[in-house]
């Protein structure tokens, strides 16, 4: 059937994006996309809620499933070094129908991501704001809510006007300003983890784990969040110097990296803080807060504001690169693959993805679209874990220069197993909202995509 009509690796259409990216700034664009968030609201609510002190737990039991797929990651770039991240590596071991399906679910991904982001990040600053004495009309404070008396966030929407005419820029330029608020996120968490230490009581620590196993398993699902990120470094591989090489090791490093970090200020956090105090969305600061460290409270604050900016750098740069791969082979208007004379990015994918995400992060409440973001990335990560087997029997195992995921097929199943189980656990809702975004994505494959696929018109 032609809906598994497949690529090759060798006849890849010709790139116009500039080849300028190294080992450093992919490991800074996957932490960049990776920590956010994830530290700095998350870890409250989840231990608040989930997990307790043993949040720690549920973030190397995450961390585990993320490392699974960050090896199936890893194999796929170094020996399928083309665009589009899962999207391009399912269009060459299983066909376009699956292809465009891991390309669908990753949009939905990053357009949820970036928007809810923003969203949080016009929640901080609001915060802050109100500190000061500053507060914005009630209408324009949050998404639409009539009841609430909000019709739009106007904060996440200059906000996102801001990121997407940034992310049009040079990919080189697109990203120093996401590097160098990942040293600010360094600084301000290690100023955390140097003055929190001796804040620590062991007795916060009991009982470790207040909800038993399931808390660890439930609050692993949550923080599973915490890691979406890392696969954009993959859907940088047509604008890095040595993809082959660069690409496997910036996703390793980068989930290496911030699995420690999360580990260390999550138990940190619990042992200053009793852990059913940290329901709140500045946990890190309301920390400070709490032994009375206002001054370096405010700091954090201050700090997290900027650098959530770079969670919307990174997964808006993400996301347009993959709209713009999708456009070259035709599934998407052509328009969208269109190169900026000047810049060499994809200024028209950056514009529709920009302000599509603006849309959402200025109108909706994202509660029920928050697991849709994870549902939509679990079921991408079974495809790259099932798309090693079939790559492995489709072109055997991988040359001594190439990157090679161990005891292969045993922890491919093992991931596929894992995500699978991370899925059981999100409510009845997710689910049908999932089933309506997969028969949303058949019907825009099947009235556009398979018409003017150019494998199409090949064939013809």
């Amino acid at each position: 059937m032609k809906i598994f009509r497949k690529k090759g690796i060798d006849n890849q259409s010709i790139s116009y994006l500039k080849r300028e990216l190294k080992l450093k700034d992919l490991i800074m664009l996957g932490i960049g996309a990776c920590i956010g968030t994830g530290i700095f609201v998350v870890t409250g609510q989840a231990s608040a809620q989930y997990a307790g002190p043993a949040l720690s737990v549920s973030f190397v039991v995450a961390a585990l499933v993320i490392i699974l797929s960050g090896l199936c990651f890893a194999e796929f770039a170094s020996r399928v070094p083309i665009s589009g991240g899962p999207y391009g590596y399912m269009y060459v071991v299983f066909g376009e129908l699956s292809a465009w399906f891991a390309g669908w679910f990753l949009i939905c991904e990053y357009m949820l991501a970036v928007s809810s982001v923003a969203s949080g990040w016009s929640g901080y600053l609001q915060g802050f704001l109100g500190s000061l004495g500053i507060h914005l009309p009630v209408a324009l404070t949050a998404g639409y809510n009539p009841k609430a008396g909000t019709y739009i966030d106007i904060i996440a929407a200059l906000v996102m006007v801001f990121i997407t005419l940034w992310v049009t820029q040079e990919a080189k330029k697109a990203l120093q300003l996401n590097n160098a608020m990942v040293w600010v996120k360094f600084g301000i968490i290690l100023l955390f983890i140097i003055v929190g230490v001796f804040f620590v009581k062991p007795s916060n620590w009991q009982p470790f784990m207040p909800f038993g196993a399931k808390g660890i398993f439930d609050g692993a699902a949550l923080v599973f969040f915490a890691f979406l990120g890392f696969d954009a470094i993959s859907l940088a591989a047509e604008e890095v110097e040595s993809p082959q090489k660069d690409v496997p090791r910036g996703i390793i490093l980068s989930i290496f990296i911030a699995t420690v970090l999360y580990i260390v200020v999550t138990m940190i956090l619990t042992g200053m803080v009793p852990f059913e105090q940290l329901g709140v969305s500045d946990p890190v600061a309301f920390a400070m807060r709490y032994v009375d460290k206002g001054v370096i409270g405010s700091i954090i604050s201050v700090g997290a504001i900027l650098t959530l900016l770079t969670v919307t750098i990174s997964m808006l740069y993400s996301l347009a690169r993959l709209v713009y791969s999708i456009s070259k082979d035709g599934l998407l208007p052509s328009i969208l693959r269109k190169v900026d004379s000047k810049h060499h990015t994809p200024k028209n994918a950056t514009y529709v993805a920009g302000g599509v995400a603006l849309f959402f992060a200025s109108a909706f409440p994202l509660t029920i679209l928050a697991e849709l973001t994870n549902i939509t990335a679990l079921s991408c990560l079974i495809m790259m874990s099932l798309g090693i087997l079939r790559l492995r029997k489709k072109m055997g195992t991988p040359k001594p220069n190439e990157f090679s995921m161990p005891f292969v097929p045993f922890l491919p199943i093992v991931s596929v197993i894992a995500c699978l189980f991370l899925m059981t656990r999100l409510k009845a809702v997710t689910w049908i909202v999932f089933a309506i975004t997969i028969v949303l994505g058949l019907i825009i494959y099947f009235a556009y995509g398979y018409k003017h696929s150019h494998l199409n018109e090949e064939t013809k």
